[in-house]
């Protein structure tokens, strides 16, 4: 059988050789480079920055043994499970839902100040809100009255999750808008008829036909959460280590720590975890499509 629009086998490798040399230099170089700095003592200054001893898998088990580790691990399933797949996935489905049977310009305002939230640069979003929430001069205290609530210090977890959802809705609506498009409208008005309504109509009309694409965002979504830096603009990781999620305790690690192996182990890890969570939502993809 010959290759695809007739092209030969040489001249189908050539033509797939600059997608496969940018794959293998932007993303399969760093992630073996990664696997090979984790594996060692690997230091910004010093001795080891110039002569990096193996450790082996010496890195791997201190960041199992790390309490440090184990915290920004428990505040990145939270940071995720709050904001991107109940947050987002929730939200942006209600909006895709809700706003056909707005008002016309309800919708569009809607719609424009959901997606701007998703288009600006992190650093100004992340500046919009620290404006929002900081203590003395806040938005959000001026607003209520009280200046005594330091919404960053004593509430960051929860500052991050609502920040977060608020600013990554955008795309899943986007997608439950294209998903709930092909839905057939006489199956609807039939269920309609029949008298389903709220969550049954969802459940046995709506939801057999965007499944699908309800897995693909919450993958998507959540692989994004989860490699999120954001974070570290709006807390730096504070208080006290009580919003350091994953990637911010990778920098701190790395930069701060001044331990680029243990960060790059630590980097390692989150990669397995991103790749078991993606063949996870494949698996189950397949089996519910």
């Amino acid at each position: 059988m010959r290759d695809v629009a007739g092209l030969g086998a040489p001249r189908a490798l050539a033509l797939l050789a600059p997608a496969v040399l940018v794959i293998g230099v932007f993303l399969i170089f760093p992630a073996l480079w990664t696997l090979y700095i984790g594996s060692t003592d690997y230091e910004l200054a010093g001795p080891n920055s110039v002569q990096p001893n193996n450790v082996g898998t010496g890195n791997v088990t201190k960041a199992l043994r790390d309490p440090g580790f184990h915290n920004a691990l428990w505040l990145t399933v939270l940071y995720v499970a709050g904001s991107a797949v109940i947050g987002q996935n929730l939200l942006g489905f209600l909006l895709a839902w809700a706003l056909p049977r707005a008002a016309k310009p309800v919708r569009t305002a809607t719609q424009g100040l959901v997606l701007l939230a998703w288009i600006l640069p992190s650093t100004v979003v992340a500046f919009l809100w620290y404006a929002l929430l900081e203590q003395k001069s806040g938005t959000l205290n001026t607003v209520l009255g009280n200046h005594a609530t330091a919404w960053l210090i004593d509430y960051p977890m929860l500052a991050l999750i609502v920040f977060n959802t608020w600013r990554g809705t955008a795309f899943s609506m986007m997608l439950y808008s294209s998903a709930l498009a092909t839905v057939p409208p006489a199956q609807l008005e039939m269920a309609r008829l029949c008298g389903a309504r709220g969550l049954r109509l969802l459940k046995d009309v709506v939801f057999p036909h965007i499944r699908g694409h309800v897995l693909t965002n919450t993958l998507l979504i959540t692989l994004w959460t989860a490699n999120d830096f954001t974070p570290y603009l709006l807390t730096a990781g504070g208080p006290n280590h009580a919003s350091e999620v994953l990637p911010v305790f990778i920098y701190d690690q790395a930069l701060i720590g001044d331990q680029l192996g243990y960060a790059a182990a630590v980097s390692a890890i989150l990669l397995a975890v991103n790749l078991v969570i993606a063949v996870l939502y494949l698996r189950l993809l397949r089996r519910r499509t």
